[in-house]
């Protein structure tokens, strides 16, 4: 009787093992699905705004301050807690600052689906912003939901499921696996519990997977960009880049962080209004630069690197652009739509990235252009090993990985003198401040 009570009482544990495997994977591959059709719907609305602009560039003093202010009401009066990034409100669920409650208001499927339909509108509208950020904060409401319906309860498995959520999300938005999971011990959280880091990493593997048979092909963010590695110059251009995109990267940040403290009790009383102020100002951005820094930026920086690559296409990109999107990037961001600050991010480095190879000889220049977008991307977020992976997996070039592992270690020093503080923990104290400042 003992024999067969054990027995079963094992098969009980094997089966609780079991379930949550499934749920962990199972969730990641929701997850997986669910970004790569984010992807091709927030494509669709910044391919969409632009032909609209091409054809009718007066349209935008219209549809981006007003589109702004319409995204502003909605997220206030519907879907509080969706608004920015979505990394900071993950960082606090996973730090559990504001206990259980906070966390079931920042996580909840409401939230999520606010975050996609808002986003969308977003860059249907001209906004400057980006999808990866949002994706991470969709994966890890997706993720605790999914926790909290099937009854997992520990505090460990809570956790582990938001961090599963949130590198799902990194993976499957720029099918890059391995950055995903970087993104999750580097930005989200600094340990990992032993009980559940196996779990975790398959699941980040499994939503890039996903992402990929979705888009039906292992395709690479920006292309299989050949660069070379011109040894007599190479390391000059490593210091440079890393230097200068460090910077200007951690001088965005700074920006965002203080201005937004600055800007709270305007932004409290009067939301609408600066939203229009904002997105007017987003709308003279876009015309200075006929066009070029509305929406995620994708479409110009895969120009800029295809363009280096390419001698014999014209870059059409100006050398303030990457001056403009920063500028663009900081007045959505500001306004309080939903919207991540990852692809802006990487079009701005590309675009110093591109000023910088004016400095170098031609044959060297795809390479400054990848050290620029690592090198600016590693100062605005200071999470050097992800910034470097991610670029390294979308660009599908083995050949620099050493020279854009130096610029993200060199940019992230150098963004430090700038900003003390990395920029989405800033924000999540930043985001809890002005919670405490509406109660």
């Amino acid at each position: 009787m003992r024999r067969y009570i054990r027995r079963h009482k094992h098969q009980y544990f094997q089966f609780k093992k079991w379930k949550t495997r499934i749920i962990f994977w199972g969730g990641a591959i929701f997850v997986g699905l669910v970004a790569a059709l984010f992807a091709l719907s927030a494509e669709f609305a910044d391919r969409t705004f632009h032909s609209i602009y091409e054809r009718w560039p007066v349209v935008a003093f219209f549809m981006t301050p007003f589109g702004l202010m319409l995204t502003v009401y909605l997220t206030r009066r519907f879907f509080p807690g969706s608004e920015g990034s979505g990394i900071p409100q993950t960082i606090i669920a996973i730090e559990d600052k504001g206990g259980p409650s906070l966390t079931d208001r920042l996580l909840s499927i409401r939230v999520a689906i606010g975050k996609v339909f808002l986003s969308l509108i977003g860059l249907f509208c001209g906004a400057s912003l980006g999808r990866e950020g949002p994706t991470v904060h969709i994966g890890a409401a997706i993720m605790y939901n999914l926790g909290k319906y099937t009854h997992l309860s520990a505090k460990y498995m809570k956790r582990g499921l938001i961090l599963t959520g949130g590198g799902a999300g990194v993976a499957a938005a720029f099918n890059t696996p391995l950055a995903g999971i970087m993104f999750a011990i580097e930005e989200l959280a600094r340990e990992f519990d032993r009980r559940s880091i196996s779990m975790i990493l398959i699941g980040v593997i499994l939503a890039g997977m996903t992402a990929i048979f979705v888009h039906q092909t292992n395709y690479n963010y920006y292309g299989t960009i050949p660069a070379e590695a011109d040894l007599s110059l190479l390391w000059l251009a490593v210091i440079v880049s890393g230097v200068l995109g460090g910077l200007l990267g951690g001088g965005f940040s700074q920006i965002l962080i203080i201005t937004g403290k600055k800007i709270r009790p305007y932004a409290k009383d009067y939301p609408y209004r600066l939203a229009f102020i904002l997105g007017m100002i987003v709308a003279v951005l876009g015309v200075i630069s006929d066009g070029q820094v509305y929406g995620t930026g994708y479409i110009e920086a895969q120009e800029i690197v295809s363009c280096t690559a390419n001698s014999s296409c014209e870059n059409t990109v100006g050398f303030m652009y990457p001056l403009y999107k920063l500028a663009a990037t900081t007045a959505t961001y500001l306004s309080g739509v939903p919207g991540g600050i990852f692809a802006p991010s990487l079009a701005s480095g590309a675009g110093l990235g591109s000023d910088l190879s004016l400095l170098f000889p031609a044959g060297l220049a795809t390479t400054v252009v990848l050290l620029g977008m690592v090198g600016y991307f590693s100062g605005v977020v200071q999470t050097p090993i992800t910034a470097f992976i991610i670029v390294m997996e979308m660009v599908d070039n083995q050949d620099i990985v050493f020279a854009l592992m130096a610029t993200s270690l060199i940019a992230t020093g150098a963004s430090k003198f700038v900003c003390k503080k990395p920029i989405y923990v800033a924000l999540a104290e930043n985001f809890m401040a002005a919670l405490k400042a509406h109660k």
